[in-house]
């Protein structure tokens, strides 16, 4: 735990003048940050006695090892870059609502020939007009479904398209009139983009002017005594005012705003948003979030502003947005968000009307959703720190383990050995710090020495992280097994480099703050398996020098955990919550190595004389495929055969054939039915 007062700036180093600033721990990952008005004044709230701070941010300022700051002109420039960095970052202590990617949105691929009306989820591309957020799907493809009869927009999927504009017959959509069929060209693209635009316009509101219109067009049909066309008529308006009927109109003045509400407590807080578009509600979401800064309600609602809207742009950001508490800085959160939107907006607390009744109704879904949190949560928050204290218990540990890494080995018969690397913290994943290995100092199979391997290589690159902060003196380089230095270089996996940015003179950069492969060490190190792979796993340890890492197996005959150098395993009750979470912890990194070892054989087994040739891609592999119908055939070409492929020149020409020559053939098939001997005319993945 560091002292504040160890990295406290001197009073005149800091400005008065707007900024962002970022603590940072003693790794150098930055843990806080934050954003002032006055950089000086904000700042020198954090370096009072540790009594009179907040616990959250005594916590805070006890972790970080230092502190930096960066001046901006206007407190907007500090909104934005402050989101910037929390996006950039992930830092520990700066609240974080839990990611909505898995609400479903209606949208439409305007950005296709023929648009198509779809349900997607994720993350927003461009070019796509969406529609939502919506609770479930099932509430899209009702409303769709009702729209399809007066909107017959394209929603297959592209191999539907292709399958049926190459037989010359729509589908059942077609068929039934749901769907214009333009995979026939029943309509023209044109008419068909037209089509998906007026449904954008009729989803984005404008639904009276129409309804009008086809009311129009219905009592002209009568006059014209075409009953038929009438009636059809009139059945679209049904359709479409039921489709309407889904969204209950809650403001009268067809208002566009989003509605955000907050129910919160010491430890956490909920947040809802109704989005309104022309005086209905559109869509709904929320978020919980764990309350790790001490932050008020206005904190609260900016940091809801800047994940709802911190990428997005025009109309997604409306001309109207509705608060239970306007930040501090209200004036600068409203301009960034009129400068998203590309217009004014307004950001307000309602105060009367039918505004404040949906407010109201908007507040008590955020309190239902903290209520339903809490108890679906509750007793897993109590349920993760009584485990990490079990086995801290159990393996005699200093203090509960927070960081827990676990490795497995994985292979068949000896083929395609491959290594996992797993993390949780604080009792939960973080797939992100998740690696997986290639083992490469043997061949065969030896799941002892390929523990020792993965273990060393992980670590070794631990410690040049740390003699690349500064962190680790020469008193400290690292060894190998052999006594010699551990080159910095060494990778754990074929990516690895990809770690070691280097700037233009091809030095590595000083340390930015960001999350980075291998820096941070575990307090504990689980192995899969018994005496010998926790043996090998402390064996290597110790030969690099470090000893305050603690190592143990967890062996899956009989669940017993196994410490180095003991005898007799720890045996931790079956109800045990820490035994548990190690098996969860262990099956998760088993599961981790085998689908890395399956996607590698998987590989293998489609691999191809071609892919020797070096410059040769997919796309050029394909076509000589596609020309000669097999490798076989391509193998009894001539190097002007080939030529004639498209996009194939003499000289790799000259290389394919080289490759397929050196290239031993395959054995022939066999008819097991017959014992007759297949040709081999089919075609071969490339």
């Amino acid at each position: 735990m560091a002292d504040p007062s160890s990295y406290r700036p001197k009073p005149g180093q800091i400005p008065d003048s707007p900024g962002v600033y970022k603590f940072r721990d003693e790794h150098g990952r930055v843990i806080y940050v934050g954003k002032a008005k006055s950089l000086r004044q904000r700042l020198a709230n954090y370096f009072q006695p540790l009594a009179s701070l907040h616990p959250r941010t005594a916590t805070m300022v006890t972790t970080a090892a230092s502190v930096e700051w960066t001046v901006v002109s206007t407190e907007v420039e500090a909104l934005q870059l402050e989101y910037s960095w929390i996006k950039e970052y992930d830092p520990r202590f700066n609240v974080k609502y839990r990611d909505d990617k898995s609400y479903p949105y209606l949208a439409v691929t305007l950005n296709e020939e023929f648009p198509r009306v779809q349900v997607m989820r994720g993350h927003k591309k461009k070019g796509v007009r969406y529609f939502g957020p919506y609770a479930h799907a099932w509430a899209i493809r009702e409303t769709v479904d009702l729209m399809l009869r007066v909107f017959p927009v394209r929603t297959c999927s592209a191999g539907v398209f292709r399958n049926a504009a190459s037989a010359g017959r729509p589908c059942l959509l077609g068929y039934i009139g749901k769907c214009s069929a333009p995979c026939v060209g029943r309509v023209t693209p044109g008419e068909h983009r037209e089509l998906a635009e007026e449904f954008c316009d009729f989803m984005a509101g404008r639904t009276g002017t129409y309804i009008r219109r086809l009311e129009q067009q219905m009592m002209a049909a009568a006059e014209e005594m075409e009953y038929e066309k009438a009636a059809r008529l009139r059945d679209d308006i049904g359709a479409l005012r039921r489709a309407m009927e889904k969204n209950a109109v809650v403001l009268a003045d067809a208002t566009d705003a989003d509605l955000i509400a907050l129910a919160e407590d010491e430890l956490e807080a909920a947040v809802q948003i109704f989005h309104v578009r022309g005086g209905r509600v559109r869509g709904q979401r929320g978020w919980v979030t764990d309350k790790v800064e001490a932050v008020s309600t206005a904190g609260l609602v900016e940091h809801a502003l800047q994940q709802l809207y911190g990428e997005e742009s025009g109309d997604a950001v409306p001309k109207e947005v509705l608060v239970p508490a306007v930040p501090e800085d209200a004036e600068a959160v409203a301009q960034w968000l009129s400068g998203r939107r590309g217009s004014q907006v307004s950001l307000r607390v309602p105060q009367r009307g039918d505004k404040r009744d949906l407010m109201e109704t908007v507040a008590r879904n955020a309190q239902q959703a903290l209520v339903l949190h809490k108890t679906k949560r509750a007793s897993d928050l109590t349920t993760r720190s009584r485990a990490l204290e079990e086995i801290a218990e159990a393996l005699d540990l200093d203090s509960a383990p927070l960081r827990i890494e676990c490795f497995d080995i994985s292979h068949l018969q000896g083929q395609d050995v491959v290594a996992s690397m797993v993390v949780f913290e604080d009792g939960l994943p973080r797939k992100s710090e998740y690696r997986r290995f290639q083992i490469k100092g043997f061949e065969g199979q030896d799941d002892v020495r390929s523990m020792h391997e993965v273990i060393s290589r992980r670590f070794k690159r631990y410690l040049a992280e740390k003699e690349k902060t500064g962190e680790w003196g020469q008193e400290g380089v690292a060894v190998d097994a052999d006594g010699d230095a551990v080159d910095t270089a060494d990778t754990a996996d074929s990516t690895d480099a990809a770690d070691r940015p280097v700037n233009g003179s091809g030095e590595v950069p000083v340390d930015d703050g960001r999350p980075k492969r291998f820096a941070y060490p575990p307090q504990l190190v689980v192995v899969d398996g018994g005496q010998p792979q926790v043996a090998a796993a402390r064996r290597a340890l110790d030969e690099l020098g470090i000893d305050d890492i603690a190592v143990c197996g967890l062996a899956k005959r009989l669940e017993e955990v196994w410490l180095p150098g003991d005898d007799d395993p720890v045996v931790l009750p079956r109800s045990s919550e820490g035994l548990y979470l190690l098996q969860r912890v262990r099956d998760t990194a088993h599961d981790f190595a085998i689908r890395y070892q399956r996607s590698k054989r998987n590989k293998r087994v489609r691999s191809s004389p071609l892919d020797a040739v070096p410059g040769l891609g997919d796309t050029r592999k394909q076509a000589l495929i596609k020309h000669f119908g097999s490798v076989k055939r391509l193998r009894q070409a001539t190097i002007e055969q080939i030529c004639e492929v498209p996009g194939m020149g003499r000289k790799t020409a000259e290389a394919v054939a080289v490759a397929l020559a050196q290239a031993a053939p395959a054995a022939p098939a066999v008819n097991t039915a017959t014992g007759e001997i297949m040709e081999d005319d089919g075609g071969t993945t490339a």
